[in-house]
């Protein structure tokens, strides 16, 4: 009866999700950068949305 071994197929799985969390965030990190989220107007877009919002809420 041949033995299995389960530990490599879990082994491999963890490194390949690793290297795809890995890339994805490297990948949004560019994707940020080029759009212009890391320049000195980068969180313009934060103060505009709070200038936007016309919505009086009353306290408690």
């Amino acid at each position: 009866m041949a033995q299995t071994d389960y530990t490599y197929p879990s082994v491999y799985f963890a490194y390949l999700f690793f290297a795809l969390m890995f890339f994805l965030a490297v990948y949004f990190f560019l994707r940020s950068r080029r759009d212009g989220y890391w320049g000195e107007n980068g969180e313009e877009a934060k103060f505009q949305m709070f200038d936007d919002d016309e919505t009086h809420r009353r306290a408690p």
